[in-house]
């Protein structure tokens, strides 16, 4: 591992202007909405279904899907500050490792789900490939890998890619796809990561957020003739394909 990532990694909680991981499971509830709707639209009807979340940081997700009842899940993090975290908020089943070491390590056609959470964004071209062909490998036929990352599209991207010193690479829906289809994935699926209405305050920014949105359509319209109908403008997108 470089330098500047073997630094970045250990102190990747510490390191920060405001605290990454919350003092209690109850701290959760802001990112509750999304990823309770991430887990009813995208996870298997199969509650024993094998989960794993790559890049699981202290566990917010693990401890959500553990709560809708997938007890089969387990997660890796290549920071031992966001392991320790984990393991300070009671999320078991959380272990250190490289994330593509772990992968190597792992049986052939194992896992039903994988789940990569603002992870691919931190590979060079190169170490995306092999990562890519790694969960291509460890997931069953017509398995399931859940992608989260940067957007390119969107006008404000920059924020998140370059909020983080790790970050390496930035993608669009149609750099996603040729990097999935060509590598034994299909039907795959963008989506946005638009305000979820929960109350009062999020159902205003979600009528915000549609204003805004169509004023970016206008925008790619008046550049080049494309309505922009399939769009996707937040800063971060969500991808789910499946194994061939």
């Amino acid at each position: 591992m470089s330098e500047y990532r073997n630094r970045s990694y250990r102190y990747y909680v510490s390191a920060r202007g405001e605290p990454l991981a919350p003092s209690g499971t109850s701290g959760f509830k802001p990112r509750a909405p999304y990823l309770k709707q991430l887990i009813r639209n995208h996870f298997p009807a199969d509650r024993n279904a094998s989960i794993l979340d790559l890049g699981c940081g202290h566990g917010a997700l693990i401890h959500f899907a553990r709560l809708a009842g997938y007890k089969n899940i387990r997660g890796v993090d290549g920071s031992p500050e966001q392991v320790a975290a984990a393991k300070r908020l009671g999320i078991e089943g959380v272990e250190e490792a490289d994330l593509s070491v772990f992968l190597s390590k792992q049986q052939a056609e194992s896992v039903d789900l994988v789940i990569a959470f603002d992870v691919i964004e931190h590979f060079t071209k190169d170490e995306l490939l092999g990562f890519v062909d790694h969960v291509c490998r460890v997931l069953k036929r017509n398995g399931r890998w859940i992608i989260h990352t940067v957007n390119g599209e969107s006008p404000f991207f920059g924020c998140v890619r370059y909020g983080d010193l790790t970050h390496e690479l930035v993608f669009t829906r149609k750099s996603i796809h040729q990097l999935l289809l060509s590598s034994g994935f299909f039907n795959v699926r963008c989506f946005e990561d638009a305000p979820i209405p929960h109350g009062v305050k999020s159902a205003a920014r979600w009528g915000l957020w549609k204003a805004i949105r169509s004023v970016l359509r206008l925008y790619i319209a008046a550049e080049t003739g494309d309505a922009g109908n399939g769009g996707i403008f937040t800063q971060n997108f969500l991808v789910v394909a499946e194994k061939e």
